[in-house]
């Protein structure tokens, strides 16, 4: 969908890169680390398929191009406190895909930033940790 796994693939960020940050950060439900890494990678790759994802992604990816990668010196260089669009992005992912109890799930990846989440932009990096933390949390629900 919209070419999303491309578009982030061609910034460095794969689905494997995706599932070595969730494993970062992943708490044991009953499933091995092998089988829950597979498990998170078919989901990763279902929901970069599904329209509001991907639009959201997308987003991210445009913001990101146009307010910090092209501007020398921008503003938003350090993530600024005042920056707050990059967060609602990444909770909006989460809670489209695992919905309420995602939000609390992004909120760790967010603040740890494990793997490939500590070299991305401001938007980015809250844009792919919502979908991380989407797809942890559903695995998550699933296996109670």
């Amino acid at each position: 969908m919209f070419e999303i796994e491309k578009r982030l693939s061609d910034r460095g960020i794969t689905p494997d890169e995706m599932v070595t940050a969730a494993m970062g950060l992943y708490v044991s439900h009953g499933m091995s680390d092998d089988d829950a890494a597979v498990e998170i990678k078919k989901k990763i790759l279902r929901y970069l398929n599904d329209p509001n994802v991907a639009s959201l992604l997308l987003g991210a990816i445009l913001l990101e191009d146009e307010l910090y990668t092209k501007r020398k010196n921008s503003e938003i260089a350090d993530d600024p406190v005042f920056l707050l669009s990059d967060e609602i992005i990444g909770m909006a992912i989460a809670e489209c895909i695992g919905g309420t109890y995602a939000r609390f799930e992004f909120t760790r990846y967010d603040q740890k930033k494990p793997g490939i989440l500590a070299r991305l932009g401001p938007f980015l990096d809250d844009a792919v940790a919502g979908l991380i933390a989407g797809c942890t949390s559903r695995l998550y629900s699933e296996c109670l």
